[in-house]
């Protein structure tokens, strides 16, 4: 790697150096071009105008000098160029003005056009072949020009520098007279405008233009004819581009020489809303009186879209930034990985993106990717936080990615929320991790609470949702911890562009559109609090009414053992986070299709049985599970469904006709002596439709209870008319008596195994949707006082209704199967036919207040699936427990948010009323330095 941080480093200029060798030779410079940059932003002494020696108090940014006018020159002298930009001296510094303050006028005169014969002639030449260069491409012949690239195009200029004794160097007088960045310092013979630079980073910015089509559109500007005639500066203008970025990001941040002591992330801005004492809190809260207030919400995550390829000459580097902006320092990170095994950690949870993401190959590549945090609520990076992945998204790497974040202006936060895809297993050792590397440093007293985006924990096991999701995290407000996935597509606009460069050039591209980002986030913060400010209110006020509700319904017994647990939950799940288990329904459940479809995978297959009979069944009870929901799907929509829900339902249809076909086609496989001489037919007839198990959940749908206490039907049923589905080749299609004649007894015993597992699910899934209804009845229908309300609540009622209608059909699926597969009746006893007045719910089970109705006793399964001890009432009891603790849990996330969003705008006030004082200070710093420019750009 090269530093070139000394004199010694810079190599003298020779006809074949290299790009890092013109860098090089740029940093010996770049404090000097740093000064007038800034010197440029003060007004020159004395302040006279340049064409009539009045005062002059404007200048045009877009004019190739800056030289100064008074008002009447800066009008006729811009007559020619009424789109320039000016700007007006108030004293103190330049401020940004119009032409049309000056009272500038464009005047459109009216042009006669001669129409006499001849007049507009054309001569009729013969087509001639160009031998050489056009004229107006070819640089000026015997004298000394300068190739100056500008946004609207490239020339060819003679310049006549200064030859005065006390005269600037010539690429200074270029720079500070005519706003040109010369590509090199001796002998320069290109240049670029300061447009054309911000032109140039403003494109790469918001349309991720390459340097590569900027140019090649710069050439077609030039000539839109014969491009590749132009002169090629590509090379150059990369360069120039890397230099005007680090002069860019010095100057925002108040750097006027490298003698100031530079630190990681520096560089680079952070969010102005989150809580950071010493900046926008007072150091003099006592920040343990609400400690989740001051909490900080960061999310983790990785982008596989920013790779990065080998280079042909690593070690030959000119770094202009590392770390000081959002992607960490490459050589601490790169010792910090040669010292770190890397150990692979099963998880308990689903096979998730990020896991499987660790050991893909690398190929071609030496960065698989990048790894951040961010803040969860306002979607800004932390600074110097941003690691390569070299195979994958490993723990190593977001390790290195956290502990560079949480000690980011933490001082004083004792409580973090950290969000993560995979959080349930990253989090375990993470401690463990941490004291074992001298490189990470998270501090002991710092506590960190686990979360996982409500988009990904419905991806992991059901226990999840509870432990992780962020509706269960104290002082998380209303978040759903997955803003950071918002943020990729931004950054990944440049990230193809990327892919080739150097390391130095991909992190301060990376780092600029980052800042970008966070830039963007910042101006418009105080317009997305007040957003969600109202909408916070809005929802406070609703789930204040909501849980008022429940909790009227509950006995004052059980609000106290609710109230305790719920506290001693998320006061300990820091410790165990199998507390939060309280928030989902602890009743025993009855082996799943699932828990069945595992334990014949792992159970030693019998002798002449194929590998993969159990996972090939399973598959077939799901494609019947999703023919048998699309039908009753496709009834429930209304009578003219919008073309979008047709299309939805179409491409569903499609989809389980390709399944189907492919289930079809490997039956072969399994079921081969059943098939040999026998065709579709003869194991289809007899079987009933799917339609007609759709229409078995129609019968037993009904309604809310009467005024007489019970449950009227919400309405008929109304035939569905389709055509007949063809029953999916299993075995309980081709009846016991077949099966067995073919050898197929443990096919038989597989199918009945995992059609009990289905039948539960579905009787899960019933009981779930009825207890749901009651709910919905007892605190929505009930309670709605205006039309539009009984609306909402009945669609509400609708929807569960629909719920209802799958689960039936699908038990009586599972139902004749078992009959079909031989059951014994010990099973048949346990698995009853369902019929209408099983549905009937009566919503008093609900209320705790209510006498136990003894005269309305629960169906079969409200008891199925639970200790016989336990009766159907406690099932029904524990329902309600976890709707008034997730209700409760509703209400006091909105109240957070709605005192986090208040807090929050104090917190933006007070970060720009602190950045206002630090630039103030510059600027007093700055005059008594004698520094007029700098002194200028901080007032």
């Amino acid at each position: 790697m090269v530093s070139c941080n000394s004199q010694r480093d810079i190599h003298i200029p020779t006809a074949s150096q290299s790009q890092n060798d013109y860098i090089c030779e740029w940093l010996r410079h770049k404090e000097d071009l740093l000064r007038i940059l800034l010197e440029m932003e003060a007004a020159p002494s004395p302040r006279n105008c340049t064409k009539c020696g009045k005062d002059g108090v404007y200048r045009c940014t877009d004019c190739m000098h800056q030289f100064l006018f008074c008002t009447d020159c800066c009008r006729i002298l811009h007559e020619a160029h009424p789109f320039h930009r000016i700007q007006q001296w108030t004293g103190e510094f330049f401020e940004d003005s119009a032409l049309h303050m000056v009272s500038k006028v464009i005047s459109i005169e009216r042009y006669k056009m001669d129409t006499r014969a001849g007049g507009m002639g054309m001569v009729e030449e013969e087509w001639e072949d160009i031998d050489e260069v056009l004229l107006h491409l070819r640089p000026p012949a015997n004298s000394k020009y300068l190739t100056i690239i500008d946004v609207t195009g490239v020339h060819f200029v003679r310049v006549q520098p200064c030859q005065c004794l006390d005269a600037d160097s010539y690429h200074r007088q270029l720079l500070f007279q005519a706003k040109l960045c010369t590509s090199t310092f001796e002998k320069p013979s290109t240049a670029f405008t300061f447009a054309v630079l911000d032109d140039f980073l403003r494109e790469n910015l918001e349309c991720g233009t390459s340097g590569m089509n900027y140019y090649s559109k710069l050439r077609r500007v030039t000539s839109n004819v014969f491009p590749h005639l132009v002169p090629n500066r590509y090379r150059e203008l990369l360069r120039l581009a890397r230099q005007w970025r680090v002069l860019k990001l010095l100057k925002w941040n108040g750097f006027q020489d490298e003698t100031e002591r530079s630190s990681p992330g520096d560089l680079a801005l952070f969010c102005a809303a989150c809580p950071q004492p010493g900046i926008n809190v007072d150091p003099d809260v006592d920040l343990d009186e609400l400690v989740w207030k001051y909490t900080r919400t960061v999310v983790m995550d990785g982008n596989f879209k920013a790779e990065h390829m080998h280079e042909k000459r690593p070690d030959d580097q000119v770094w202009l930034m590392d770390g000081r902006g959002f992607m960490v320092a490459h050589p601490p990170y790169q010792e910090y990985l040669q010292a770190t095994p890397h150990i692979t950690e099963k998880s308990a949870c689903h096979n998730h993106r990020a896991i499987s993401q660790a050991n893909v190959s690398r190929g071609k590549l030496s960065a698989t990717g990048i790894g951040a945090t961010a803040c969860a609520r306002h979607g800004c990076f932390y600074p110097h936080s941003v690691v390569d992945f070299q195979k994958g998204e490993r723990q190593l790497n977001m390790d290195y990615s956290l502990s560079n974040a949480l000690g980011y202006n933490m001082t004083g936060i004792k409580n973090v929320l950290c969000f993560y895809d995979i959080n349930c297993s990253y989090m375990k050792n993470l401690r463990k991790r941490v004291n074992n590397s001298p490189f990470l440093h998270i501090p002991s007293s710092l506590q960190i609470v686990p979360g996982i985006g409500i988009w990904h924990v419905h991806g992991h096991k059901q226990e999840c949702y509870a432990r992780y999701a962020p509706l269960f995290l104290r002082g998380s407000g209303w978040v759903d911890g997955e803003i950071i996935e918002t943020l990729w597509s931004i950054l990944n606009i440049v990230s193809a562009s990327t892919r080739g460069m150097s390391s130095p050039h991909r992190q301060e591209l990376l780092d600029f559109q980052m800042n970008d980002s966070n830039f963007m986030k910042m101006i418009r913060i105080l317009d997305s609090l007040s957003r969600k400010l109202k909408a916070a209110r809005a929802s406070v006020a609703m789930a204040r009414d909501t849980f008022t509700k429940l909790d009227e319904a509950v006995s004052s017994e059980n609000h106290q053992v609710w109230s305790i647990q719920e506290e001693s939950a998320l006061g300990g799940r820091v410790r165990d986070v199998s507390v939060m288990d309280i928030f989902e329904i602890q009743l025993k459940k009855a082996p799943t299709v699932r828990a069945v479809e595992l334990e014949l995978l792992e159970a030693p297959s019998q002798r002449g049985t194929r590998q993969g009979a159990a996972s090939w069944i399973t598959r077939g009870l799901g494609i019947e599970e999703s023919e048998i929901t699309l039908a009753i799907t496709r009834k429930d929509s209304s009578k003219y469904p919008s073309e979008t829900k047709r299309l939805a339902m179409a491409r569903r249809a499609d989809r389980l006709a390709v399944d189907r076909s492919r289930f079809i086609t490997d039956s072969q496989i399994y079921l081969a002596p059943l098939h040999q001489g026998t065709d579709a037919d003869d194991y289809s007839s007899g079987m009933t439709d799917v339609a007609h198990h759709m229409s078995a959940g129609d019968d037993v749908v009904s309604g809310e209870e009467d005024s007489e206490g019970s449950m009227d039907e919400a309405g008929d049923a109304v035939p569905l008319k389709m055509t007949k589905i063809a029953p999916l080749p299993l075995p309980s299609n081709f009846g016991i008596e077949r099966c067995r004649a073919a050898g197929a007894d443990e096919l038989v015993e597989m199918e009945l195994k995992l059609r009990i597992g289905q039948a539960n699910d579905a009787l899960h899934g019933l009981r779930i949707a009825l207890a749901d209804k009651a709910v919905a009845f007892r605190g929505v229908v009930r309670q709605a006082t205006s039309y539009s309300m009984r609306t909402r609540a009945w669609q509400m009622v609708n929807s569960i209704d629909s719920s209802v209608r799958q689960q039936a059909a699908i038990y009586k699926r599972c139902r004749e199967a078992m009959i079909a597969l031989g059951a014994d009746t010990d099973t048949l006893t346990r698995f009853q036919q369902l019929h209408k007045s099983h549905m009937a719910v009566h919503t008093a089970a609900f209320s705790q207040n209510a006498h136990d109705h003894r005269s309305s006793n629960l169906p079969w399964f409200w008891c199925m699936d639970i200790p016989r001890t336990t009766s159907s009432k406690n099932w029904l009891t524990e329902f309600y427990h976890i709707h008034w603790l997730r209700a409760k849990a509703v209400k006091d996330r909105w109240e957070e948010e709605e005192d986090l969003l208040v807090s929050e705008f104090h917190w933006t006030m007070n970060f720009f009323k602190f950045r206002a004082k630090k630039w103030n200070k510059k600027c007093v710093s700055f005059k008594a330095a004698g520094l007029h420019g700098a002194a200028c750009y901080a007032a």
